[in-house]
């Protein structure tokens, strides 16, 4: 619930942000009506702010997804795994990342090579960090 809960915080401040930087170029052009088709610059001002409102929701979907479903702190610890040559033997070459507190872990195809693929996440109980000591113990 955390993790969606911070996505539509940030969708609420990136929609804010935009805006009013829209606000501010209708403002600051002062357009007439019906100025869209007759004046250059607002048309051009108009479609770089199309540009920067895309780049914005991009930039807050792609920072999201590399999050923790249950933290929402961002993975890390990106570990490359699979291999092109020995595909059928390894997998798929594909990027894992891990939550440092244990809570899951993410892997994100390199390649899609059948379609878009989600990452699939995968989580994990409270002991992962007491099963990987135990096994320091062993030794």
């Amino acid at each position: 619930m955390k993790y969606w809960a911070y996505l539509l915080a940030k969708l609420a401040v990136a929609a804010g942000f935009l805006w009013l930087l829209g606000r501010g170029i209708r403002l600051l052009f002062l357009p007439s009506h019906n100025a869209f088709a007759r004046d250059l610059s607002y048309t051009s001002a108009m479609m770089l702010y199309f540009l920067i409102s895309v780049g914005v929701l991009y930039l807050v979907v792609w920072d999201q997804r590399y999050r923790c479903r249950t933290c929402v702190r961002w993975l890390r610890m990106p570990i490359s795994a699979g291999s092109w040559p020995n595909m059928f033997l390894k997998g798929q070459p594909r990027m894992e990342y891990i939550c440092i507190y244990g809570h899951g872990t993410l892997k994100v195809p390199e390649v899609e090579l059948s379609g878009a693929k989600t990452p699939d996440w995968q989580p994990h109980g409270d002991d992962i960090w007491k099963e990987l000591e135990s096994l320091g113990e062993k030794r």
